[in-house]
């Protein structure tokens, strides 16, 4: 059986290191947004833009894992997943599709963000983006961490 890995966490949690390293441990599709949208729209874009531009590039990155779960290929969504109602969602999709589901929380203290940031913004890797703090601010206020109930796998 398939499985849908979902990766948790804000900017700078290491979502796309762990993702990186299933990826090759679970012989796993990889689909970060970041990654394609710096590909097809350069590193450069405004924080509106990048937003503009982030639920079109989902939306297209799920039909591909939807495609890829249906041919019993193990996929990875490194999207962030910040709400429940969005994990539980994404957790459906994939029973609908006769797949199993997995959340990969990274819980790392607001501080660490925002060395790890800092650190990253100065040398941006390719495939991202730079993230202030007053961004970080507002998006630690409206994270909402995974309950112990959700850190089971769901088969």
């Amino acid at each position: 059986m398939a499985t849908l890995l979902l990766m948790c966490g804000l900017p700078g949690s290491g979502k796309t290191t762990l993702a990186r390293r299933l990826e090759r441990e679970r012989d796993a599709l990889r689909l970060t947004p970041d990654e394609w949208i710096a590909r097809l729209f350069g590193q450069s874009l405004t924080p509106p833009a990048l937003d503009w531009c982030r639920d079109p590039v989902e939306s297209v990155q799920w039909d591909l894992a939807e495609r890829a779960l249906r041919l019993g290929v193990n996929v990875i969504l490194d999207f962030g997943f910040w709400s429940r109602a969005e994990r539980e969602e994404f957790r459906a999709r994939a029973a609908a599709l006769g797949a199993g589901s997995e959340l990969h929380f990274l819980d790392v203290p607001r501080g660490e963000l925002s060395a790890r940031l800092a650190a990253r913004n100065a040398e941006p890797p390719p495939g991202t983006f730079n993230v202030s703090e007053t961004q970080l601010d507002a998006w630690w206020k409206v994270f909402e961490p995974p309950a112990e109930d959700e850190l089971l796998p769901r088969s």
